[in-house]
């Protein structure tokens, strides 16, 4: 299993705007087929630049699923975050593999 993270601060003008946009964003990646799910958690931390981050993690059965989505569905889905927020929101992925769970 894998999970795709990414992580995102969001200005505090925007803030609740984004959360609810956020919520209607999961389904449409969720929708392309390549993940299984996804949790949306708040990062507890103060960051210098002020505003708030949370993580979405999507996960998947395998890396090649990731590579489909970079590949397939990506593009679109960033730039719709991207027009709307624009300078407002920062964010950054990650990829991770499950070695084992406990």
């Amino acid at each position: 299993m894998y999970i795709y993270n990414v992580t995102v601060n969001i200005d505090d003008s925007v803030h609740q705007e984004w959360l609810e946009w956020i919520e209607l964003h999961i389904p449409k990646v969720l929708a392309t087929g390549r993940f299984i799910g996804a949790k949306l958690t708040e990062v507890l931390v103060d960051e210098e630049m002020g505003g708030s981050t949370y993580s979405i993690q999507y996960t998947a059965k395998t890396k090649q699923d990731i590579e489909d989505y970079y590949q397939f569905d990506a593009e679109k889905l960033r730039n719709e975050g991207l027009q709307k927020f624009a300078d407002k929101m920062l964010s950054f992925r990650t990829e991770l593999k499950i070695v084992k769970e406990f």
